[in-house]
């Protein structure tokens, strides 16, 4: 493979691991916040409700795109990003400043200018970036808010679903082909020549030989590896790397990055695929290595 086809699959490493350092950093501002998904972090019911708020959420995406209601899926989306943002920037303000009236404002009033940034000026490099600090943000809510058992049971369960609705009833590929259209940034962008240009482009422009001009990967491919590396070192304790990161977490960043390259061979295929089974598959493998490896230093 010559470099500039191996660039891509780089960038696409660089991300993942961007948004595993960025939740592992944002974990201790959100939880001195109390910015948490869950009250109780034992409870086996929180996958459950997870998923169904989830599945909620995709029906309703899915009805709105079968009506071609492109402003409504816009503006929901559009506020979801922009609360993301608030609690994300609620909690850094916090653990900076502490709880204010003042730090209340800033938070809102940088989720807002990030929010019509993604908007106005949706390249795939403003995307991207942006879309590190949501992916961060939201995995070190959750990761913060469930203890392990419930994540991994989170991460098995959305691994089997994500494989239906992309190989078996292929709704999630109908919701992301709706998704990219309308150039929502809620996915990561990763160009395949210097000069793309998403707003411009989109992903659905054809270059020689029938390709597309872009990847695209979905921001919860990110996120759910990410969940477990948190939890991993938020909730288990022991020796860590540096003082900042146990076994764990990090066996479980290496799993999700072996994961990513597994998905990276089979996506060279060009046809769609489901990124959870291999992206959590190897995030849980990596973590049980590590909680091996934590066991055995005693």
């Amino acid at each position: 493979m010559d470099t500039n086809k191996l660039l891509p699959f780089l960038a696409m490493s660089f991300l993942l691991l961007a948004v595993e350092a960025g939740a592992l950093l944002l974990a201790h501002p959100v939880q001195a916040s109390g910015m948490v998904a869950f009250d109780d972090p034992d409870s086996m019911a929180n996958p459950v409700i997870f998923i169904l708020i989830m599945l909620a959420f995709t029906a309703l995406m899915l009805v709105l795109i079968r009506y071609d209601l492109k402003k409504v899926i816009a503006a929901l989306i559009g506020i979801s990003i922009f609360l993301s943002f608030v609690y994300i920037f609620s909690a850094v303000v916090y653990a900076l400043a502490g709880e204010t009236d003042t730090g209340t404002i800033i938070s809102i009033v940088l989720a807002g200018l990030s929010t019509i940034l993604l908007y106005k000026y949706p390249e795939w490099y403003v995307i991207d970036a942006l879309g590190i600090l949501i992916g961060a943000g939201v995995a070190a809510i959750f990761g913060a808010s469930l203890q392990i058992l419930p994540v991994i049971i989170l991460l098995v369960l959305l691994a089997v679903y994500d494989a239906i609705s992309v190989y078996k009833t292929k709704h999630m590929i109908t919701l992301a082909e709706g998704v990219v259209d309308l150039k929502t940034p809620i996915l990561f962008v990763i160009p395949k020549r210097r000069n793309y240009s998403f707003i411009r482009d989109g992903i659905g422009k054809l270059e020689g030989g029938g390709e597309r001009a872009a990847y695209i990967i979905g921001m919860g491919d990110m996120i759910m590896p990410s969940i477990l590396v948190v939890s991993s070192n938020v909730f288990l304790q022991g020796w860590r790397l540096g003082g900042l990161i146990n076994l764990p977490a990090l066996g479980a960043i290496i799993g999700s990055l072996a994961g990513l390259l597994l998905l990276l061979y089979f996506v060279m295929s060009g046809k769609p695929q489901a990124g959870l089974p291999p992206l959590n598959g190897g995030t849980i493998l990596g973590f049980l290595a590590g909680w091996a490896a934590m066991g055995m230093m005693g």
